[in-house]
């Protein structure tokens, strides 16, 4: 898969269905990874893991991942949360615009964060 933006970037907008990122935007969920920004194809009702895969792939380069799950808090299915304890990934759901937040802060710290942001309607 091809990264929209290679490498590490603060995510500057969220809302209206995307995100805004590197004077970029994108519609729909995105994965936020060390090594790039990437469209991620998902049903955000039915996660699975197969759809961490890439997030797994990186997992040596993360200490922590965050999953934005919409405009509410909410657990990911057990499959998928189980898959990322098996890798021994320390995950926090949160709501997506508090995931914003929170991997913005902890990437201007330089800590080794990465999240998947499913996308919402209103935002900043």
């Amino acid at each position: 898969m091809t990264a929209h933006y290679p490498g590490r970037a603060v995510i500057d907008s969220y809302g209206s269905g995307g995100f805004g990122f590197a004077g970029m935007s994108h519609r729909g969920p995105i994965l936020a990874l060390p090594s790039g920004i990437y469209a991620w194809a998902v049903n955000p009702l039915a996660l699975a893991p197969a759809d961490f895969a890439m997030v797994l792939a990186e997992r040596a380069e993360i200490d922590l991942f965050l999953i934005g799950m919409g405009p509410a808090m909410a657990r990911p299915p057990k499959p998928v949360r189980a898959a990322l304890e098996a890798a021994g990934l320390m995950y926090d759901p949160m709501a997506t615009g508090h995931a914003v937040s929170t991997y913005n802060l902890l990437l201007e710290e330089k800590r080794r964060v990465a999240a998947a942001l499913i996308a919402v309607e209103f935002g900043t």
